[in-house]
């Protein structure tokens, strides 16, 4: 016997659950989510405490929404009553010596294009501000004040309580098979029954590999398993939130990290360590070599945060050959949208949710969304070249 809803969302990650909660604030009343593990779990990609939110970025394209970001994060904590996102501001370091062309040109124009106040900093006012960070003379620094945290799982948390209590139906421990797309309709075989829909979204992370070719895409999306190191320390009072920001250094390799928060340890992370994998092959356990070498970073760079290893924890980039967003509906099918968060999704999660909503409720946003689109030609050619790097550079060419 067929099932049948008005929507039906895949996948109740951070992405997922958002959307079902800004499609019940859009006037949705029957809503199904689909989720192929327990409801707020920590397997996904959205399992950990925290991300980096922030207005720095490469690009204007992202930028440009930070306003709507922060916007949908302060409706989520008002309505849920659970702290979202946490303030500490943001401090991006490099060094050009080291680095040559490094430098935070492209982040500058991004800033300056949106009307986004920052500051520019030497080394010695990176130092006289942040005496844990040692660094060269020739490193520059860049600070942003809104810069900070969002606690992914208490966001998957709160969109999916939210959800609930305006109706959404949720279904764990439910794995979809088969997707059929009809012209005004989709039909969802799954492990625990058949599901008719007028809409559908797809939100399934790295995971979308295995719908791709019923959904009729064709694009290279490429996986990196990902991998987060928590350390102890005897001096965690100088890593409060209150006395250090979130940072990212950007050198051959990027480096970020966070204050204490979550754990009793510092966290950090190398950005695309390029461990490439098929979907089948994740692992959910990090392991010593990669912490090893983020323990010899912050020896070099914050060695008062440098102690023994807590825990490694890991996730999955999965990225299209720009590692852009893809925030669309399928170009012959409307009624069905597909979101793909190339390894920095964690910030804009509940906006783009919403945005999934209108392109759903709507068939349009009022958000800039044209670069993530399923036409451009990272998606649309074959022969487009692959950069899954964000690098921080001095010029905006």
């Amino acid at each position: 016997m067929v099932e049948r809803h008005s929507h039906i969302v895949i996948g109740a990650g951070a992405i997922g659950s958002a959307a079902a909660y800004w499609l019940t604030e859009r006037g949705v009343k029957d809503v199904l989510v689909l989720e192929q593990f327990d409801l707020v779990n920590t397997l996904n990609s959205s399992g950990d405490h925290s991300r980096i939110i922030r207005r720095v970025y490469h690009s204007a394209d992202y930028t440009r929404l930070t306003d709507a970001m922060f916007e949908s994060w302060k409706q989520v904590e008002e309505h849920s009553c659970l702290p979202v996102y946490l303030r500490t501001g943001g401090l991006d370091l490099t060094d050009p010596a080291v680095t040559p062309g490094a430098g935070f040109g492209t982040y500058k124009q991004a800033l300056d294009e949106a009307g986004v106040e920052y500051s520019e900093l030497t080394a010695s006012e990176v130092r006289d501000a942040y005496p844990q960070w040692q660094v060269s003379d020739s490193t520059v620094g860049l600070w942003q004040r809104d810069g900070g945290i969002i606690d992914i799982r208490r966001s998957v948390s709160a969109h999916t309580s939210l959800a609930m209590a305006c109706g959404v139906h949720f279904r764990p421990r439910t794995k979809v098979g088969k997707i059929q797309l009809h012209d005004d309709h989709v039909t969802v075989e799954t492990s625990t029954g058949v599901f008719e829909a007028e809409k559908l979204m797809v939100a399934t992370g790295s995971w979308l590999q295995e719908h791709m070719h019923d959904l009729g895409l064709s694009y290279e999306l490429t996986l990196s398993q990902e991998q987060v190191s928590y350390f102890s320390s005897p001096h965690l009072p100088d890593f409060a939130p209150e006395r250090h920001p979130i940072w990212i250094y950007h050198g051959q390799d990027v480096y970020y990290g966070f204050p204490v928060y979550g754990e009793a340890a510092t966290k950090i992370a190398r950005d695309m360590r390029g461990h490439f994998i098929a979907s089948e092959d994740r692992k959910f356990d990090g392991d010593d070599t990669e912490g090893s070498l983020l323990q010899g970073f912050l020896s070099e760079h914050l060695p008062r945060a440098a102690g023994p290893a807590l825990l490694h924890k890991t996730c999955v980039y999965d990225m299209p050959k720009d590692r852009n967003f893809v925030l669309d509906t399928l170009p012959e099918h409307p009624h069905v949208a597909i979101f793909n968060g190339a390894g920095h999704a964690g910030k804009f999660a509940s906006l783009v949710g919403q945005i999934l909503s209108d392109l759903l409720t709507a068939g349009e946003t009022p958000h800039p969304i044209e670069p993530f689109s399923l036409t451009r030609p990272a998606i649309t050619d074959p022969g487009f070249p692959s950069s899954f790097r964000i690098r921080a550079e001095e010029s905006g060419t």
